[in-house]
């Protein structure tokens, strides 16, 4: 346990043994050789002696930043700096969780002489990720529908093929069932509404059975609007994470074997070689690219020259879309559920000071 001691010099206070590395507590998590120190908050007003953690707007604004490292399609890797921990899991939480997208709910199976069951069939159907923004839908109450999808599907043999082939692709027609079998069927005058929404399973290769010739099935499905709270056939991500960024520091000028032996203790990447006066001396290029391994701590002359820690208010988030929304609109989205969260308890507190 760290603490601080101070005495008066010329009427004024004055500390004489400042806490160690009060810095490092505040901002890192080290990791160690058999364990892992400063996991706990300790940034909270009055903790230390001489620094103010009493909550200021203004300088969490001048202070946080979001940076977007990678983005394509489906995927989404971000920086998000200078908020807490508990801060970065809520939005973690609310994309697993909170934001709505549309779904499979009931499906009713009209007809069905394959050799998978009904109950494993209609599972694997619920759990297609369906293209269709759920901002343009309404919740609904229980028994009523959004919209409608149908598949049906029969398989026959090909006239065509020859006698002596084995091969299904060429004997059969039909006798793989997919998704992109799977149609949209407009109620009302959602053929206008939604003319440009391209309603339908967002990936058309899931593999939904196998037929042969004189099976069939004949499904009616009813898509709602639900959050992955509620089931995860809600969830709009595939994956939602984040850990905190890595920081690797070279205590003093390593070179030679050691620096070879270094450089593979990390991902590839972590550490390079430059070539100093001759010598190849081990350099700190990318320490975001760290798993945290710690394998260089296995190495009795090398664990001493190297001081691994992690920044505790850098998050790096990982977002993967099912690719019902694109993951930017995703975590645009989970904002806005946090900041309803945030406005709705302001309204509580509110409403009971009223009273």
């Amino acid at each position: 346990m760290y603490c601080n001691t101070v005495e008066k010099a010329g009427g004024a206070g004055k500390m004489a043994a400042p806490m160690r590395n009060v810095d490092e507590i505040r901002d890192r998590v080290i990791l160690g050789e058999f364990g892992v120190r400063n996991v706990h908050s300790t940034d909270f007003p009055g903790n230390y002696p001489g620094y103010d953690d009493t909550w200021d707007l203004r300088k969490f604004k001048k202070n946080f930043r979001l940076d977007v490292f990678h983005m394509d399609e489906n995927t989404l890797e971000f920086d998000m700096v200078g908020i807490d921990a508990a801060v970065a899991n809520a939005f973690r939480r609310i994309l697993l969780a909170e934001v709505p997208t549309m779904a499979i709910e009931k499906v009713f199976i009209y007809n069905n002489t394959s050799i998978i069951q009904d109950e494993i069939l209609a599972h694997r159907l619920g759990l297609i990720p369906i293209k269709a923004d759920p901002r343009l839908f309404e919740y609904r109450n229980a028994g009523e529908v959004d919209f409608l999808l149908q598949l049906k599907i029969k398989c026959t043999r090909n006239p065509r093929a020859s006698k002596d082939s084995s091969d299904p692709k060429e004997l059969y027609k039909n006798h793989m069932v997919y998704s992109k079998d799977i149609t949209w069927v407009p109620i009302g005058n959602q053929a206008d509404v939604f003319a440009d929404a391209k309603i339908g399973p967002v990936h058309g290769d899931i593999l939904l059975a196998q037929l042969r010739p004189g099976q069939e099935l004949d499904i009616v499905m009813h898509c709602v609007k639900g959050i992955g709270k509620d089931h995860a056939k809600f969830s709009p991500v595939a994956t939602a994470s984040y850990r905190l960024l890595p920081e690797i520091t070279l205590l003093q000028t390593i070179e030679g074997e050691k620096a070879e032996r270094l450089k593979r203790c990390f991902s590839p990447g972590v550490i390079e070689l430059e070539n100093i006066d001759g010598r190849r001396v081990a350099k700190v290029v990318n320490s975001r690219l760290d798993t945290c391994s710690r394998e260089v701590l296995r190495h009795d002359d090398l664990k001493s020259l190297v001081k691994l820690g992690r920044v505790r208010d850098h998050f790096i988030f990982s977002v993967e879309s099912t690719g019902i929304l694109p993951p930017d609109v995703l975590v645009s989205e989970a904002i806005n559920v946090l900041i309803a969260k945030c406005q709705k308890f302001l309204n509580e507190i509110d409403s009971t000071e009223m009273e």
